[in-house]
C-alpha cells in the first residue's frame, strides 16, 4: 500500500501555482542549465543525508531524473528553485550540466508556501520537522488551524496534535526527532503539564523500553495520586470551608461564592461586575493553567 502524504493534498491544491502563466509552459518539463539555478531562499530543511543524495547521485546517472524539479523564472535571467533540492544536489554529484524542470510564476510568499508544502510531502519527515512545517505554515502564510485544515484536506485535530508537540521540552522533542520515542509517547508526554514529570517519564521509557500502553497507564496511575491528594487536602468542617471562601476571595479579589450541603455537593462561583473584570479573572485562570 502506498504511503499517504503526510500533507493530504498535492502542492497545486494548496496554492494556485498556474496562475499569471501559461499553461503549456507550467505543465511541459524544460531542460534547464544547473549553473542558472539559484538555492530557494526559504527551503525549511537545512540538512541532508550524505550517503541518501550519493545513492540518488548514482541512481540519476544510471537513470537520469525521473520526476523534475520545480523552479520560478528571474528578471536577472537565472532561476531559482522552489522544490527539488535533493534532486538538484544529487544531479550535480552526478555531473548532470541540465536537469529537467517545471517554470512558475510565483511571488515570495508562493515560493514560501510551496517550499514548506513540498517539505511536508516527504515521506521521510519525523513529527517534529511535520510540527514545525505546520506551525510555519500558519504563523508565516498567516492561517488559523481551521484555514489550514481546509486547504491541506487534514483534520483540524491531526494539525493541532502535531504542532502541541513543539510545547514539549527540547530534550524530548530532540528525542522525536531522533526516532528513540513514537508519536504516540509524545502524545501521551502532553497531558502531563509538569515539565520535571514529562522528563522523568521521557528518561524511563528510553532506559526501560516502555510502549505507549504503558506509558498511559503510569501518567493515569499519576493522575490519579495527585487526584487523591488533592481531596485529602480538602477542609472538612463549616470554619475550614469559610477560610477556603475567604483565600479564594482575595485571591481573585472578589466575592466568591461558596455552598456545600451536608452530602458533601456544592459549587463555586465567581462573580464579575463587567468585562474588564471578566478578563482579569480569565487571566488568572489561564495563568493557572500554564
Amino acid at each position: 500500500m502506498a504511503k499517504k502524504n503526510a500533507l493530504g493534498r498535492g502542492l497545486d491544491a494548496l496554492i494556485d501555482t498556474n496562475a499569471g502563466s501559461n499553461n503549456d509552459r507550467q505543465r511541459e518539463a524544460n531542460e534547464i542549465q544547473i549553473e542558472l539555478i539559484e538555492a530557494n531562499p526559504f527551503q525549511p530543511r537545512s540538512t541532508f543525508d550524505e550517503e541518501a543524495l550519493q545513492e540518488l547521485a548514482d541512481s540519476i546517472k544510471e537513470l537520469g531524473v525521473i520526476q523534475p524539479i520545480t523552479v520560478r523564472y528571474l528578471e536577472t535571467g537565472k532561476f531559482q528553485l522552489i522544490s527539488g533540492e535533493r534532486r538538484l544536489r544529487a544531479s550535480k554529484l552526478a555531473g548532470l550540466k541540465k536537469i529537467p524542470a517545471y517554470i512558475r510564476v510565483a511571488d515570495d510568499q508562493g515560493m514560501l508556501e510551496m517550499a514548506l508544502v513540498e517539505n511536508i510531502q516527504r515521506e521521510d519527515l519525523n513529527a517534529i520537522e511535520v510540527a514545525i512545517s505546520y506551525q510555519r505554515l500558519m504563523e508565516e502564510c498567516k492561517l488559523t488551524q481551521e484555514a489550514l485544515s481546509q486547504r491541506i484536506g487534514k483534520k483540524r485535530s491531526t494539525i493541532s496534535n502535531y504542532t502541541r508537540l513543539l510545547n514539549l521540552p527540547a530534550k524530548v522533542q530532540l528525542g522525536i526527532k531522533e526516532e528513540k520515542i513514537s508519536m504516540g509517547h509524545a502524545r501521551a508526554l502532553i497531558s502531563i503539564k509538569d515539565e520535571e514529570t514529562q522528563l522523568m517519564i521521557y528518561d524511563q521509557i528510553l532506559k526501560y523500553d516502555f510502549s505507549v500502553r504503558r506509558v498511559e497507564d503510569i501518567i493515569r496511575e499519576l493522575n490519579k495520586e495527585k487526584t487523591e491528594t488533592i481531596r485529602k487536602t480538602v477542609p472538612a468542617t463549616a470554619e475550614d470551608y469559610e477560610q477556603l471562601q475567604k483565600h479564594l476571595s482575595n485571591f481573585f479579589a472578589t466575592d466568591i461564592g461558596f455552598k456545600r450541603n451536608a452530602k458533601g455537593n456544592g459549587k463555586i462561583t465567581i462573580p464579575f461586575k463587567n468585562d474588564g473584570e471578566l478578563e482579569r479573572i480569565i487571566a488568572i485562570l489561564d495563568k493557572l493553567n500554564t
